[in-house]
Formats: structure tokens, sequence, C-alpha cells
């Protein structure tokens, strides 16, 4: 028997003062658990290096991390932008325009939400707090919050988000200090905060297209989660069976 493999992307850093790459384990988990191989991408391969690679590829799952630069979608500068990774940027929007144009399945979690939405087209507040009237608190300790349910989230009936989760309303972690502002023409909002910030977009007639803002792999005991990747790594599944 075999089973669909799933690129995730990874930051880049440092670790005993050495360049690294790292990914938080919990991505690897739910994508075990959901019935899926997760094998991590780096970004500043060879162009034909990561073609090659994605060719072996079933799924696209775009991680969390860094601020996107503000150039790439013309967005207001702010003094908390952070952890800019230029290569990163470039490399994840190139694969995300492949994926896209390819058909494969692929999720977009935290900042892979905010790219899959300026990688399309839209743009993003850069600091929430600051430039959105009437916003509520997104930005939690990343460090001691991640399992904290902030908010309750609202999901717009009759998306594939609610068909996949079963579930119009229900809580959520919140980790992050910038959002979507605009959403491009060619996605979908599916859920929405409170505040009627955006924190989740589909690609319509799609085989699986969908961006989250929350963090579902650390809050894996919300019966929502474990949906999420089981239906993304179904759809990848489907695509490596072709």
């Amino acid at each position: 028997m075999t089973y669909p493999v799933i690129g995730i992307t990874t930051s880049n850093g440092t670790h005993v003062g050495q360049d690294s790459l790292y990914l938080m384990r919990a991505y690897v988990e739910a994508l075990n658990q959901a019935g899926g191989v997760p094998i991590l991408v780096p970004s500043g391969l060879p162009t034909e290096s990561w073609h090659s690679l994605y060719e072996r590829l079933d799924g696209i799952l775009f991680s969390g991390g860094g601020d996107i630069l503000t150039e790439r979608f013309g967005g207001q500068p702010h003094p908390s932008v952070h952890g800019v990774d230029k290569e990163r940027d470039a490399f994840e929007i190139s694969l995300l325009e492949m994926t896209v144009q390819s058909g494969k399945p692929f999720l977009g979690i935290c900042r892979g939400f905010q790219l899959v939405n300026v990688g399309l087209g839209g743009t993003l507040y850069t600091d929430i707090k600051d430039q959105m009237p009437n916003a509520i608190r997104h930005k939690y300790s990343s460090r001691t919050h991640r399992a904290y349910l902030a908010h309750e989230m609202r999901i717009e009936e009759g998306s594939r988000l609610a068909d996949i989760l079963g579930e119009t309303k229900f809580p959520v972690n919140s980790m992050h200090h910038q959002g979507a502002k605009d959403i491009p023409p060619a996605l979908r909002p599916a859920a929405y905060a409170p505040d009627g910030l955006v924190e989740a977009v589909e690609l319509p007639d799609y085989p699986f297209g969908i961006a989250v803002q929350w963090h579902p792999e650390c809050i894996p005991d919300q019966p929502t989660s474990p949906r999420l990747f089981r239906a993304f790594v179904e759809a990848a599944d489907d695509k490596h069976k072709q």
C-alpha cells in the first residue's frame, strides 16, 4: 500500500550558529495522523531540483513562519513587521503558482494563508491592531498560547470548508499580528473572525485549495482539526492515484 506524499514548506534560521531549516513537529504529526507522508521542502534549492521534487509530491502544505515582504503586496510599512525572508517568499509564491496551474491539492496555514492570499493577488494588514478598525485581539503568544482558544470562527454556509468541517461555528487559536485585507477575485472567503476579518479562503472549482489563518495542527483535540487534515490528505491521495 502506498500513501500520498505531502510537501511542507520550511522556515530558514540558525541553530548552534549554523544556517538551518526548521518546522514545528505538529505539522508532521497532523499529516501523519491523517494518513499522509510528510516531506520537508526547503527554499533555496536550484530550480531543477525543486521542480524534480515537486513532481513527486501529491499535495503541498504552506506552513507558518515570519511576515511576508511588505513590498510584495504594496502594504503599509509597520515597525512590528518581522521575520521577513525574501528567498522564502519568492520560492513559495512560485511554488503556489505551479501548484495552482497543475491542480495539485494545497493547504495554507497562518503565514501560508497569507501567502496564498498575496500570491494570488490579495493584500494584507501589516498590523491588524493599528490598521483595522474595531479589531479584536488576534496576537497571542506563540510560545504559550498555541492551544488557547482565543475566539470563535464563523464558517460560510455552503462553502467547501463548511462541508469538510461539518460545523459553521467553533473556537480557534490565534497567533498573528497581520491578516487578510483585500481578497483577490480568484479566492472566495470561507471563514470570519468576530470582527469580520477573513480567516479562511478557498479556491472554487479546484480539487482542494484551502487556506486558514489559525493553527489547526496545534489544537488536534478540536474535532474540526483532524477533519481538515483528513480531507486534504484524501484529496492528495486522489491525485496520487491518477
